[in-house]
């Protein structure tokens, strides 16, 4: 008898969450979505149908699920930010959002929550948004298999994809966030996943995060932005099994570290950016299981960097492995594999070559002090200079080596 008790009263709960269903659209029993949203209650679905909707700001107040059938359109006409959400619990799927109004006042966006918990926005279309998905103040939030493309041309006069301003436990998954200032923006931002995206010719960065610790970002491809991955100012933060790709300019980089602390770098893939890893203040970072492919300067790393750990790396192909503008060395770059360590031997056949290496060639050094000294580059007299500070290290870091280089490549999981 308790347990027939129990199941009904567990019935009669879910009815009363589950709510009703409101159909908007035309010849529909609500011909806005402002006006379901008026008389809907706590929990109701709302079936959008196909059309376009031009209701300026729609405010979202209540808990409720926001389907689109077939993705109609909600069209800020250039002029207004199209829904703002004031609720928890609110769910946004399936629909089209086009044309946000440009403000350099209100961050006006596509979809916008404002201390809102347990909401989820997914599988959504914004096109030629300011700001696409805007989170303020929000937690334990879902955002995924959103499409988000912009057309902006100027970092001055053009917002984020997906912007994140202090938040905290959100998930970021399975995004394409496309042709705006930044991809995914990041600030005061802790806890949070940044997982499965495709970050691809946004003007500044693919990802960027400000003042955000123990976050974690994995599986992301960040391909031809200003610059991939900036993340300044952070503690905590897991960055593991992303590609970082073609990320290629005059000041360009894979991955950007200012002011990092305790922080792992794992099994990424860097490929043809000008800078894999540039590290500025970067302190006790793990640097670990990474392929660095074809760049121009694998990794960049400064005087200001202390203690961090570059271990069972690949770097093939590099113009340069290893550049520093220090002559003081405070890391350890022990048991890489260097596909131009050349001349090496392993009599023991340990795996390991019997003579150290040293990544950073004297020209790289010069380079980083007096950046017009590369039109030297691949010249005799260039390689005659690496060869001599090679035998005999005078103004490179004479301890900064591979003490135990590896003979083949690191097979990574």
């Amino acid at each position: 008898m308790y347990r027939l008790c129990s199941i009904l009263i567990n019935i009669l709960l879910c009815a009363s969450v589950s709510g009703g269903v409101l159909e908007v659209g035309q010849n529909k029993a609500h011909g806005t979505l402002k006006r379901a949203i008026s008389q809907a209650h706590t929990g109701d679905t709302l079936l959008v149908y196909p059309g376009t909707y031009r209701e300026g700001t729609i405010e979202v107040d209540k808990p409720l699920v926001i389907i689109g059938k077939d993705q109609p359109v909600l069209d800020g006409e250039l002029t207004y930010g199209i829904l703002r959400v004031l609720s928890d619990s609110v769910v946004i799927r399936g629909l089209t959002l086009k044309d946000v109004g440009i403000s350099y006042v209100d961050d006006l966006a596509a979809i916008r929550l404002v201390k809102s918990k347990h909401c989820t926005i997914e599988s959504n279309r914004l096109i030629n948004a300011f700001f696409g998905i805007y989170l303020e103040r929000s937690t334990d939030c879902i955002i995924r298999n959103n499409h988000v493309l912009g057309y902006s041309e100027h970092e001055m006069n053009s917002g984020n994809a997906i912007h994140l301003w202090y938040s905290s436990r959100n998930l970021i998954e399975g995004n394409h966030a496309e042709g705006h200032r930044d991809g995914i923006y990041l600030e005061f931002v802790d806890n949070s996943t940044v997982k499965n995206n495709l970050v691809e010719n946004n003007l500044r960065y693919g990802l960027h995060f400000m003042f955000s610790d123990d976050d974690y970002y994995q599986g992301n491809t960040f391909v031809s932005n200003g610059a991939g991955v900036a993340v300044m100012f952070s503690k905590n933060i897991r960055m593991e099994d992303n590609d970082f790709l073609d990320n290629w300019g005059s000041s360009s980089y894979g991955l950007l570290l200012k002011d990092i602390t305790d922080s792992e770098i794992r099994n990424n893939r860097f490929n043809k950016n000008t800078i894999g890893i540039y590290a500025e203040g970067a302190l006790r970072i793990n640097i670990t299981g990474n392929d660095f492919i074809r760049n121009g300067w694998a990794i960049n790393m400064l005087g200001s960097c202390n203690d961090n750990t570059v271990h069972s790396n690949n770097f093939l192909h590099n113009t340069f492995e290893v550049t520093t503008n220090s002559k003081r060395n405070h890391n350890n770059y022990d048991g890489n594999y260097w596909s131009d360590n050349t001349g090496s031997y392993d009599l023991d056949r340990d795996g390991v070559s019997d003579v150290p290496y040293r990544p950073v060639k004297l020209f790289s050094f010069m380079i980083a002090n007096m950046e017009s000294s590369t039109i030297l580059m691949r010249s005799l007299l260039v390689d005659l200079i690496n060869h001599a500070e090679k035998m005999a290290p005078v103004i490179t870091p004479h301890n900064l080596m591979d003490h135990i280089p590896l003979m083949k490549q690191v097979e990574h999981d």
